[in-house]
């Protein structure tokens, strides 16, 4: 979902979360005759028209804002006709969510008093000629259990006996639909059989859900009750297996656009704790917090707030002089009601004409399906992945530029080492012993050996390297033949594991060093299986949090291949992630790798099929080209991708790369630029710096990040690592890391900010933080 989308389908947690729900995106299927609501433009384009200020837009969003606006229009005149006032709540949230719509697509803001006079006066007018047809139309789909009052409430909605009512047993036994009109407005209910909140009577419920989501699906409906009774005095959430199974059927999406409406709303409330009886507002949001939390369970997302409306159908109901149902707290619900389920049609319509969420018709509730994360796919298709190499070519064949087979600088640094005179190395005592400048002297003299040692050690490796690769032709029938040899005298021999050393712990506060908890084996058969600890958390009692799994293979002795995979579980939610990969050279400097990955996203699994061929243009030029298709849920997404890296002389090296995703009508687009300036003697030298740039267009919307990393050493014993960036949207982050082996007085350093934690929140904030 885009930036824009969110804001006008969340915007209501800001201000009354109680109608956050109601913001998703709407469509029908287009061969439903009675939701094709193309709004009449004859006489409200006219007014349109002639009050416009501005001339500056495009053509094209010309006639999106005069359909805007004769939404607009039509939503007050269904005001008026329920007799509710400009000012009610729910219609400032959503005249003000449509503004709020509407200046997003501009990318500026408009004057929403201007907006509302406008609008409001072509209504009144529209509503005072009644000469033209108010064409609306609103589907409701009702979900309860048995006995809760469902086809009550559609007969005092109607005015009249739609439904048949019984106090004894269920009244509905089918799926049915029930049409009708009110005032001028075209009302399409679907009432449903009761559901039994046991889990004897699930497999029950799941055969009426089936047969209500087959039914809905000719016309899918534009807003869902879940109907319960408020005087039902339960606090232990014993409705959660028919809110769990309503999810199943439907997908959690359901609850996206849902009202909950608690019938016996005049029932009087119960004692409280001291004996005397709740207020009936009290009593109204105990209850109303118990359904919306046993909703918010079933559906996985704490951060859903329903809004609830009350209903009475009791003939003998307080009614007002008008001959409407008055609830205690003095608010007539039907209009209420219709009221909320018709501002989510209107809300649904101005989404889908600004095209900030897409639909797919024809599809219950499919179409409160959020878009799929394109830019994280594409981030994971961006990704370098290391070439699979068989274990004996990881040093034969192959070699990556970024450790070419020439010379480091200083081609002469192994004869200059053997050149040397013999050196024999100080012991602390005799270090003490000598002067400022002596000690200097020693330490630039240890120094210039150890690079010279490093730099013999580094040329004899590629030495190596290139005899390994000469001989690799002549000598590679003869390692196969060992090789099979070697896997006969495995699987002959007794598998013996070995223990892998123990893992690092953090500094904790625990009586003992648990590290027993996390060792792990090594064995024979080339399973590595480990825990994974987050070795910065706090807490060591709930043993580790992940299991990793990982196991190299060669098939055929030609392809090398690898499978990986982890599995993470808390509290709350488990992710998964699975890797197989496997890579075949053709050609001289030619490698295609493939892979099968799948992994958690959100609440669902994808499941992504890759594949790249990496060949060199030159000895310093190495280009990618990739592809992915993944699925995710019931959408099928594929990736493109194209990789270049460049070596300019032995120390400058060029990254970049972009790609496209795109998916269910969405596209994505990426890519990034990385310059690396190595040390003069690298391998050797430790000195690097990385500069890069990366940007993402998702839905017209940029984000641009830039980065910066440096590490260096200071003296002989101490490395700086510095990180720093910054994206487009003002924000970014710099971090200093310091690593010495001597100078442990830097440890303190950390000290500094809890004494000024402590200080500054006993002298100067001890009111603030109390």
């Amino acid at each position: 979902m885009s930036k824009k989308g969110k804001e006008i389908s969340q915007a209501s947690s800001t201000e009354d979360s109680d109608m956050s729900p109601l913001f998703s995106d709407t469509t029908c299927n287009k061969d439903c005759h009675s939701r094709t609501n193309e709004p009449a433009f004859s006489r409200s384009s006219a007014l349109v028209e002639d009050n416009q200020n501005n001339t500056d837009s495009a053509d094209g969003y010309d006639e999106t804002q005069e359909k805007l606006q004769s939404i607009r229009v039509k939503f007050l005149r269904l005001v008026k006709r329920l007799d509710q006032s400009p000012h009610n709540v729910v219609v400032t949230q959503v005249l003000y969510r449509l503004g709020l719509a509407e200046g997003l697509k501009r990318g500026r803001s408009i004057d929403r008093a201007v907006s509302f006079d406008r609008g409001n006066k072509i209504a009144e007018e529209l509503e005072a000629e009644g000469k033209e047809d108010l064409d609306f139309t609103c589907n409701i789909l009702l979900l309860g259990k048995t006995g809760v009052g469902k086809s009550a409430t559609i007969n005092s909605i109607f005015d009249e006996v739609r439904s048949a009512t019984n106090a004894f047993r269920p009244a509905t036994n089918n799926v049915q639909e029930i049409l009708g009109t009110i005032h001028g407005i075209k009302v399409r209910v679907v009432d449903t059989p009761g559901l039994m909140s046991s889990f004897s009577d699930q497999h029950r419920n799941k055969a009426i859900l089936s047969s209500v989501k087959k039914f809905i699906r000719k016309c899918p409906p534009d807003i869902v009750l879940y109907v319960d009774r408020l005087d039902v005095q339960s606090r232990d959430y014993s409705d959660l297996p028919v809110l769990k199974i309503i999810t199943e059927t439907f997908g959690a999406a359901i609850w996206f656009n849902a009202i909950v409406v608690l019938t016996h709303a005049s029932s009087a409330p119960p004692d409280g704790p001291s004996g005397t009886p709740l207020s009936y507002e009290m009593f109204m949001g105990q209850r109303s917090q118990i359904v919306q939390h046993s909703i918010r369970q079933a559906a996985g997302d704490m951060r859903l707030m329903n809004p609830v409306s009350l209903v009475e159908n009791h003939p003998l109901c307080r009614k007002n002089t008008a001959g409407q149902s008055v609830l205690p707290n003095g608010q007539v619900w039907k209009p209420q009601l219709l009221l909320l389920c018709f501002s989510s049609k209107v809300l649904a319509e101005a989404n889908a004409l600004l095209k900030l969420q897409d639909s797919t018709p024809g599809r219950p509730f499919g179409f409160r399906t959020r878009a799929p994360p394109l830019p994280f796919l594409l981030s994971s298709l961006l990704q370098s992945r290391a070439q699979l190499k068989i274990p004996d070519d990881q040093t034969g064949e192959d070699i990556d530029y970024d450790e070419d087979l020439e010379q480091p600088s200083d081609s002469d640094g192994e004869d200059e080492y053997d050149r040397l005179p013999p050196f024999k190395p100080l012991s602390k005592y005799r270090l003490s012993k000598l002067t400022k400048e002596q000690r200097k002297a020693y330490f630039d003299e240890v120094d210039y050996r150890e690079k010279l040692f490093l730099k013999k050690q580094w040329k004899q490796e590629l030495r190596r390297r290139r005899n390994i690769k000469k001989t690799h032709g002549t000598h590679k029938d003869e390692s196969v033949a060992v090789n099979e040899n070697y896997e006969e005298d495995i699987t002959g021999a007794a598998t013996v594991a070995v223990p892998m050393p123990d893992m690092a712990m953090p500094l904790a506060f625990d009586s003992d060093n648990p590290t027993y908890r996390y060792r792990y084996y090594e064995t024979a058969d080339q399973w590595l299986v480990r825990p994974v600890l987050d070795t910065h958390g706090w807490d060591h009692d709930i043993g580790y949090d992940a299991v990793n799994v990982e196991k190299m293979l060669v098939i055929g002795n030609k392809v090398p291949a690898s499978i990986s995979g982890q599995i993470t579980k808390d509290k709350k939610e488990a992710n998964g992630q699975l890797e197989c990969a496997a890579s075949l050279k053709h050609g001289e400097h030619k490698v295609t790798q493939a892979g099968f990955d799948v992994q958690t996203v959100g609440k669902g699994l994808a499941y992504t099929l890759r594949g790249e061929t990496r060949f060199s243009n030159f000895k310093s030029n190495k280009t990618t080209g990739g592809l992915a298709l993944t699925y995710l849920g019931d959408t099928l997404v594929t990736g493109m991708k194209l990789e270049d890296k460049i070596m300019i002389g032995k120390r400058l090296k060029f990254s970049v790369n972009g790609g496209v995703m795109t998916g269910g009508g969405h596209k994505a687009y990426g890519g990034s630029l990385e310059a690396t300036l190595r040390d003069k003697d690298y391998p050797i030298g430790q000195t690097l710096s990385t500069l890069g740039i990366s940007i993402m267009n998702w839905h017209g919307d940029f984000a641009i990040g830039g980065n910066l990393q440096s590490q260096f050493g200071i003296g002989r014993k101490m490395m700086i690592v510095t990180r720093a960036n910054l994206n487009n949207k003002g924000s970014g982050q710099i971090s200093v890391r310091t690593s010495s082996s001597e100078q442990l007085q830097l440890a303190f350093i950390g000290i500094i900010p809890v004494i000024r934690a402590l200080i500054g929140g006993r002298l100067f904030g001890s009111d603030s933080t109390q």
